[in-house]
């Protein structure tokens, strides 16, 4: 059987907050080394015999971010970009690549199903792992990656081993304690979120232990649609199917799982100090990234992205500098991140949300200053790249050229502004920035106006197909 790779690409990974944030999360970010976790995923798939083009299946608002990445790591002339409008959790998201699988001729495929978010320093060890998962589904059974445990860990769930290769159970998180019952019994494995089985056993029994979900993909699937390289599930059906992990709504209730016992470096990445596990330290067991000072600073992960970090004195500590936000804590606590989080959902704030800088197809742009009535943000187009023609019902634009060639639409007018050239946009002006040239055009935005929000924004033409305000 051919290898068909299914990328779970979804999630925000808010226990890495700030720096993975809901609209830049983990999994697009380069955590370790010079490629992001998908972009890793991808590569180690790509070293495997006999596989079909990959299915990554993503949030909408990640849509571009993860287009891009496919595309910088140019290692497959073709995959298939699935587009999830509502988080439905794991067990919808692979119900509806295995249909789609299904209907583009990968019926016979066994499914190989991968968080994009997962580290595995050992590819051999992967590579040997999967060769035993296929063999399995091959022959009708439910193949998951066991991991071996190095350590008490309550970040993870557990599988309890049976005889072979047969699982006695799935275990929830535990605390410590019972983390380290586990560990020293040696009977139980970490659950890693990675699973390989057949299309049509994966779907077979899908649909007598959760049948709803079967039914309300079938249809997200069947009434989907093809835009470019995306294809979007339909939004009423998947607001329809029940939002359940793959563990509860399949692999607790079949006879048919199998676990493969694998050792091959493998963390999720799912807080800062599983982070500073991975990564490698100074003499002094310091994770530094960025403009960072230490004085008699052991055991820390230091982290600078905008601004001059100094520590002095710390132990077992860590310090997460953004533009935006500053995250200090003991590393032994970095699994409470996110209630940080939940307190700034319950606050309204934005910083949970999105950063200083928001990457769109076009380039990206980076609030400078943000206050009542005005606002400035540097923006980046891309070379041959170019915004919507938009108009704003609140809000008057001034562009001020910094660097690089742009050609405007203002009202009835198409003019050329070069360095130190500048325009203004009256609020209900149609307009439109492009960049003609071949070096990415700088330039200072200033809005002034009543209301300055995003949504405040009327598409007419849009070369992405953008049709919601926010992206």
């Amino acid at each position: 059987m051919s290898i068909q790779p299914v990328i779970l690409a979804g999630g925000s990974g808010s226990r890495l907050w700030p720096l993975s944030r809901e609209l830049y999360p983990k999994q697009l970010i380069n955590l370790i080394g010079n490629r992001s976790l998908l972009q890793e995923t991808l590569a180690r798939v790509n070293e495997l015999d006999d596989i079909l083009p990959p299915i990554v299946v993503a949030g909408e608002e990640h849509r571009f971010l993860t287009k891009t990445q496919l595309e910088e790591l140019d290692l497959f002339p073709a995959y298939h970009l699935l587009l999830e409008p509502i988080g439905r959790n794991t067990a919808p998201a692979i119900c509806g690549a295995a249909l789609y699988a299904r209907q583009h001729g990968g019926e016979a495929a066994v499914l190989l199903v991968l968080p994009a978010d997962h580290l595995i320093t050992a590819p051999a060890a992967f590579e040997t792992a999967v060769g035993k998962a296929v063999r399995l589904a091959e022959n009708g059974r439910l193949a998951t990656f066991g991991i071996v445990p190095d350590g008490p860990e309550t970040g993870y769930g557990y599988i309890a081993r049976g005889e072979g290769d047969q699982v006695r159970s799935f275990v929830e998180k535990p605390d410590l304690a019972t983390a380290k019952q586990y560990v020293a019994s040696g009977e139980y494995l970490w659950n890693s979120g990675m699973f390989a089985f057949s299309v049509a056993t994966f779907l077979a029994e899908l649909t007598e232990h959760e049948p709803a979900i079967v039914t309300q993909m079938t249809e997200a699937v069947n009434k989907g649609r093809t835009d470019g390289i995306f294809f979007r599930f339909e939004k009423t059906a998947m607001q329809r199917c029940p939002n359940d992990s793959i563990d509860y709504a399949l692999m607790e209730k079949t006879d048919k799982a199998a676990v493969i016992e694998a050792d091959m470096g493998w963390s999720d990445i799912g807080s800062w100090l599983a982070l500073w596990r991975a990564s490698a330290k100074d003499e002094q067991g310091n994770v530094v990234t960025g403009d960072v000072i230490l004085e008699d600073v052991k055991n820390s992960l230091i982290h600078s992205d905008d601004s001059l970090v100094a520590a002095v004195g710390l132990r077992d500590t860590m310090v997460v500098e953004t533009a935006d936000a500053v995250l200090v804590a003991p590393l032994s606590r970095s699994q409470e991140v996110k209630k940080i989080v939940n307190k700034l959902k319950q606050r309204k704030r934005d910083e949970f949300h999105i950063h200083k800088t928001v990457y769109r197809p076009w380039g990206s742009y980076t609030t400078l200053e943000l206050h009542e009535r005005f606002q400035i943000k540097r923006i980046t187009v891309n070379p041959a790249a170019k915004l919507s023609l938009q108009m704003h019902h609140h809000r008057h634009e001034h562009w001020v050229v910094v660097s690089g060639t742009a050609q405007v639409t203002n009202g009835e007018q198409v003019i050329p502004l070069y360095e130190n050239q500048s325009t203004y946009i009256p609020a209900g002006t149609r307009h439109r920035l492009e960049n003609p040239g071949t070096i990415p055009l700088e330039l200072i935005e200033i809005q002034i106006g009543s209301y300055l929000g995003e949504d405040d924004i009327v598409r007419f033409d849009d070369v992405y197909g953008r049709r919601e305000t926010t992206s």
